[in-house]
């Protein structure tokens, strides 16, 4: 069957879905179905449509899960989001609509993902002052403890989301230019073959980018996210070992020295560690998000008839903790196992790619909405420490949505590219 005719039933597939859950939340609030269902059902259709038409019109080889696995994520983050806060839902659909203008504007514009590769040098300047724009007087605005954003009239904007984009690309064409050399053994550090000192810029410029985040913007999150691209891009790019366990290590001594000298990185550990000893203020989020998915046990409560508006910050932070109350580990598990089905389906674009640009860049965006996925859901369930990174596609931010769409829209063009092509087994 041919991809797009896939691709269009799955989107017909996932709105069905979303409407539906749309519905049974109304009807677990107020007992009646909501008067806008119908407009609802068209307006998603439309909306989903275009991005399809897009992707026949401009890369109509390109693999048919992606589209789709993203737009049931969306639909079902937007019902949660819209049974937490009517408000912020209203704005979510905004957002979705500017971030699937984002992905068509993006297969338009970028024809050809390998004509990044050399501008990577102006692409980490770029990232770089993305990622620390949030800290210019003025500009950067300190929220809910994380000096992450910025205010640019009426919108706030977190410039980070974008830099994730930019970073992996440049990222992916350093790495294909000095691959060799890194893969070269002249050094030896313990029991680690290493290659000459001076190829490690790129591992200590990503080691000093991630502390100067974690520590002058109180963002664990990221911090995590961007130094975990690093590292795996490195280790993909070579097969060496040694980059993940010197990376490991690195990034191992710079939270431990920002343990011992930054009492918000001490609190974030605390409250992970200890969320009981202080459940009315410290803990209260993660002990609140603890009890809604324990009610939720296996089935859920049902949507609407939960109450995760106690959780704080449901709608961005615990989303996944008001999806575990209402649908139970059944609908928590077909969350995460969307999310896998999306990083398998992101990996095998890369594995089918002939060229090196194209497949580093594949693999680094899917193993960092992955790895994202993962620290916000291991946050959620005490894993990890919480941070503030949103569930991708999921969660409510206009930022995040709108570079998730733009990453969905590098891997449609990168699998249209390889599909162009006879795959060899």
């Amino acid at each position: 069957m041919r991809p797009r005719t896939v691709e269009l039933g799955l989107l017909i597939m996932a709105s069905l879905i979303t409407v539906s859950a749309y519905g049974l939340t109304s009807l677990g609030r107020a007992a009646s179905l909501p008067a806008d269902i119908v407009p609802f059902l068209a307006m998603l259709l439309a909306l989903l449509l275009g991005g399809h038409l897009a992707v026949r019109r401009f890369a109509p080889l390109a693999d048919g899960l992606l589209l789709p696995l993203a737009a049931l994520l969306n639909g079902i983050g937007y019902v949660v989001i819209a049974r937490l806060d009517p408000d912020l839902a209203a704005s979510q659909s905004a957002w979705s609509f500017i971030g699937l203008g984002g992905f068509v504007a993006t297969l338009v514009l970028v024809k050809d993902v390998r004509r990044l590769e050399p501008y990577r040098y102006s692409l980490a300047l770029l990232g770089v002052i993305l990622l620390l724009l949030p800290l210019l007087p003025g500009l950067g605005v300190n929220i809910n403890g994380a000096r992450i954003w910025l205010h640019v009239g009426p919108f706030s904007i977190q410039p980070g989301e974008f830099a994730k984009v930019v970073l992996a690309s440049f990222l992916a064409g350093y790495l294909v230019d000095k691959r060799e050399l890194l893969m070269l053994s002249n050094r030896r550090l313990g029991p680690l073959h290493l290659p000459d000192f001076k190829y490690f810029g790129p591992l200590l410029l990503a080691w000093g980018v991630a502390l100067v985040v974690m520590v002058a913007e109180r963002d664990l999150g990221s911090s995590l996210l961007f130094f975990a691209l690093f590292v795996v891009m490195l280790y993909l790019a070579t097969g060496r070992t040694a980059y993940v366990l010197s990376g490991l290590s690195m990034f191992a001594a710079g939270s431990l020295v920002a343990f011992e000298n930054f009492s918000h990185v001490q609190r974030r550990v605390d409250v992970w560690l200890h969320p009981f000893a202080d459940p009315k203020n410290a803990g209260f989020q993660i002990v609140e998000a603890a009890f809604a998915m324990a009610d939720g046990g296996l089935t859920g409560t049902g949507l609407g008839l939960g109450t995760p508006g106690k959780i704080p910050y449901a709608s961005t932070d615990m989303i996944f903790a008001a999806i575990g109350e209402e649908l139970g580990l059944v609908g928590a598990t077909a969350i995460l196992l969307t999310f896998i089905l999306f990083a398998a389906t992101g990996f095998r674009v890369a594995s089918r790619s002939e060229d090196d640009f194209e497949k580093l860049l594949a693999a680094g965006l899917t193993a960092l909405l992955s790895f994202q996925a993962f620290v916000i859901i291991g946050g959620v369930l005490r894993v990890l420490p919480l941070t503030g990174v949103t569930l991708p596609f999921v969660s409510y931010g206009g930022s995040s949505l709108i570079a998730n769409y733009v990453i969905l829209a590098l891997l449609v063009r990168i699998s249209d590219r390889s599909g162009r092509k006879p795959v060899t087994r």
